[in-house]
């Protein structure tokens, strides 16, 4: 049984599933029947379908905050904001594969790629592609805020619940920046990498949305607090085992290749800890390697080789271990109900032992 079938069957985190795809496709529907451009319409179908083969870990974390912060019966105001909060994800997706120049998100051509391929013009089609691409993620985010604003909620509440999107905004575009930075840097430490993970990763994946739903329960600081305990290991955990499946995992299974952060040259936990190992032949080879727009299958398993023989991939396994242990750990003293660490214990089981 795979760990996201084993947290399905053994708690109610995915329960707000349907509520949330369906809010969304109905929104999204609306809009494409209203869209002031005729063409418009088909944009928006895209924008549509492209959201519906995602995991909703971030709007489940939101609704789960809510539960976590007392939030009791009707589960409508936390389903309408963990959609805006799907909404903003997709915007960050459909801008990150433009940065990242990745053909392929979920199995699927990249936003980017699929108009690129759709335009008449042979010379133009790149340019149309990124540019309708660009556009597209924008829309998404300013539907993100509509959803957002009519929201109801008490004031005090609204004014918690906006401090975190916009923290959550902020350290989203300020990890992706330094990601930009250290990207073909493979002189990059281990201390940069992990500011990286932490603001790109782990306060914008499981920390933040945890804290949105919960200041709309209206959480006090301790929540908040708790939240984040839980939330920034777990999150690094999730991106260390991203950095892991993006060379090791299965392209059928990942629904990406295995060949773009090394074709990209990206500074990975897993790089840093191969170059501190290697010998220094292996240290020219590798970043001779690295980097290579044109690499292939062979090269890429060389530099998987490498990974392995130099203990970076070990090593990078045993920080995945330690965050998933403290995040465990943190829900003994917090204040959430029992049923709420109940399902937050099988997230950590869900994230740290995925293989998509």
């Amino acid at each position: 049984m795979s760990a996201e079938t084993t947290l399905a069957a053994a708690s109610d985190f995915f329960a707000p599933r349907a509520a949330i795809d369906d809010l969304l496709y109905g929104f999204l529907t609306k809009k494409a029947r209203s869209a002031p451009v005729p063409r418009q319409s088909a944009l928006i179908r895209m924008l549509r379908d492209f959201m519906s083969g995602g995991k909703r870990v971030r709007p489940l974390l939101c609704v789960t905050g809510w539960f976590a912060a007392g939030g009791q019966g009707d589960t409508a105001h936390a389903v309408r904001l963990a959609a805006s909060i799907e909404l903003a994800h997709t915007c960050a997706l459909i801008h990150d594969d433009i940065m990242d120049a990745s053909d392929s998100r979920r199995g699927r051509p990249t936003v980017h790629r699929a108009l690129a391929d759709r335009h008449h013009t042979p010379w133009l089609a790149q340019q149309y592609g990124m540019g309708g691409a660009i556009l597209l993620g924008d829309l998404a985010l300013v539907w993100s805020d509509e959803l957002l604003h009519t929201t109801p909620m008490p004031d005090a509440h609204r004014t918690a619940v906006l401090r975190c999107v916009d923290l959550a905004r902020s350290e989203l575009i300020a990890g992706q920046y330094l990601d930009l930075l250290i990207t073909g840097d493979l002189h990059a430490s281990l201390e940069t990498v992990m500011s990286v993970i932490r603001y790109k990763t782990a306060k914008y994946t499981i920390e933040r949305p945890l804290q949105v739903g919960a200041a709309l329960a209206g959480g006090g600081p301790e929540v908040m607090s708790a939240c984040t305990a839980y939330g920034v290991p777990l999150g690094e955990a999730f991106q260390l085992r991203d950095d892991v499946l993006g060379v090791f995992g299965d392209p059928d299974r990942t629904g990406k290749s295995r060949l773009d952060d090394l074709r990209e040259g990206k500074c990975t936990s897993l790089i840093v800890h191969a170059l501190r190992a290697c010998d220094p032949d292996q240290a020219d080879r590798l970043r001779t390697l690295l980097g290579d727009p044109d690499l292939g299958e062979q090269e890429a398993a060389e530099i998987r080789s490498l990974l392995v023989s130099t203990g970076a991939r070990a090593a990078v396994e045993q920080m995945i271990e330690e965050r998933y242990r403290r995040a465990l750990d943190s829900l003994a003293s917090s204040p959430f109900p029992p049923k709420v660490i109940h399902t937050l214990e099988n997230v950590v089981e869900a994230i740290v032992h995925r293989t998509t």
